[in-house]
């Protein structure tokens, strides 16, 4: 169905200058002419409440969110889709006659970001560093999408078993870091959900584990930016995603939902690998 709107569209976060999502979400708006302005809300934790106000009373047609308030506003909205419902946080708001829905594009983002690689998820097995909000999505993903197995590795035991207890599926195997390298020879699917290495050179797990993987495993990294993780993995011969087509394709789903119509993939492609060049 058609949706006709005009308005504004924001990013909810703290902190979003870095963001790219206005450059390939305006292209979008432009590219349909679609009467949409989208935003950056810089929103630290104080002004949470007047961005909640502001979204009831019309002021925004949606928003996204992004860190560090996925999960604040997973509890703040009216309904949640049941993926959000898994997940426990929302990237995707839609307002309308003052109430509040929440949906979790991230979820789609990884999966087809991982569909267009050529990766097979059913009867995969994975193995996903971080127990944070972030891995909750991909975590969600594979299982989803038929994945046989799912180790989830964090620094902390305590995090990884939240998390299985959680989703309460036996396909989830919760284990240190220090515990990753025994369960490397069976995979062929390793992400880095931490921010280990995001600004420096440090890898988020010990290199032999890449070293062991399965031949023509895929390493991804959920960030955009180049890391040690993924130049490591290449160097060992494996195929490597970063975070890009993942943001490119939440963006997508969240601008299907706010519009009724496909979203233009070769606009926002093309705005967001423009902005990142930048």
């Amino acid at each position: 169905m058609t949706v006709s709107i005009a308005g504004r569209i924001g990013l909810i976060g703290d902190p979003v200058e870095h963001s790219l999502s206005p450059y390939f979400q305006q292209a979008a708006f432009d590219a349909l002419g679609i009467d949409v302005t989208y935003e950056l809300l810089h929103t630290p934790e104080e002004l949470v409440p007047q961005r909640l106000s502001e979204l009831r009373r019309g002021d925004f047609i949606g928003v996204n969110v992004t860190v560090p308030h996925k999960e604040t506003f997973f509890r703040a909205v009216d309904q949640r889709t049941p993926v959000a419902e898994r997940v426990g946080a929302v990237n995707t708001i839609t307002c309308k006659n003052g109430q509040l829905t929440g949906d979790n594009t991230d979820v789609h983002g990884f999966v087809q970001s991982l569909r267009d690689a050529g990766f097979e998820l059913d009867g995969s097995r994975a193995i996903v560093l971080g127990a944070g909000g972030a891995s909750r999505g991909v975590v969600v993903g594979l299982l989803d999408c038929g994945a046989e197995q799912v180790v989830l590795a964090n620094r902390t035991i305590e995090r990884a078993q939240a998390v299985f207890d959680d989703l309460q599926d036996q396909r989830i195997l919760p284990i240190t870091l220090v515990e990753v390298l025994e369960h490397a020879s069976t995979a062929s699917l390793i992400v880095n959900a931490t921010s280990l290495g995001w600004k420096n050179e440090t890898l988020p797990v010990d290199r032999r584990v890449l070293a062991r993987l399965q031949p023509g495993a895929v390493a991804y990294d959920l960030t955009y930016r180049p890391t040690a993780f993924l130049a490591t993995a290449r160097e060992d011969g494996l195929q490597t995603i970063d975070g890009l087509a993942m943001l490119v394709h939440q963006g997508a789903r969240s601008f299907e939902i706010w519009t009724g119509q496909p979203a233009p993939l070769d606009a926002m492609w093309s705005a967001a690998r423009a902005a990142r060049n930048r």
